[in-house]
């Protein structure tokens, strides 16, 4: 690295531990963050300082909720369908599907996904919480929301086996086509995922 200050040099090395986050985008973002008004930083770093002081995860679905606010809103919601759970890895893919405005059931964060290299089991995951659920709740059916990759194919299959035991509907989500996306543009597998995963129109 070159020659910075050593306030400077701290500062992009911590930047650098945050994920997806170079050593170019680190400077960046410290040169900017040179520039910014004292109060301006005064601002983020009490944002940030209190992640920890103000928040905490949901007891019962795992999402990220303001201390003091336990359950969280979106179980706390009556209006919301409890009898439907979406399963997903991490409280940011929750954000994704609620920006769709299509869901109205409620959720569990498994916090991770299986991955046997990474020494990720089922027991490092939120697996016996929503069996739990499952178990003492009016739950109609289970929807895996996990991503679509190895450990989360993994997880899926083996959420799919462990639910399959009790008495409810479990679905996994589609593999899909981007909405306006043509044809010749789309990858093979996620091509024949759809194929595969098509309904009847009428």
């Amino acid at each position: 690295m070159p020659y910075y200050p050593k306030p400077l040099e701290r500062l992009i090395n911590e930047l650098r531990r945050l994920p997806g986050v170079g050593i170019k985008t680190a400077q960046r973002l410290a040169f900017h963050m040179m520039k910014m008004s004292p109060e301006e930083i005064s601002a983020l770093a009490k944002a940030i300082a209190e992640l920890h002081s103000s928040l905490t995860y949901c007891s019962i679905c795992g999402n990220i909720t303001e201390i003091g606010r336990d359950p969280c809103d979106i179980c706390s919601d009556p209006t919301r369908d409890h009898s439907l759970i979406c399963v997903v890895e991490e409280p940011d893919d929750l954000l994704a599907l609620e920006r769709t405005g299509r869901y109205r059931g409620v959720y569990h964060v498994l916090m991770g996904a299986l991955s046997p290299l990474e020494g990720i089991t089922p027991e490092d995951l939120r697996i016996r919480e929503l069996l739990e659920r499952v178990n003492n709740e009016d739950i109609r059916e289970v929807i895996i929301a996990t991503n679509h990759t190895t450990e989360g194919q993994a997880t899926a299959i083996y959420l799919a086996n462990r639910l399959g035991k009790l008495d409810i509907k479990v679905t996994r989500i589609a593999y899909g086509i981007p909405v306006g996306g043509d044809l010749e543009y789309i990858d093979e597998v996620t091509l024949a995922k759809a194929l595969e995963g098509r309904r009847e129109m009428i």
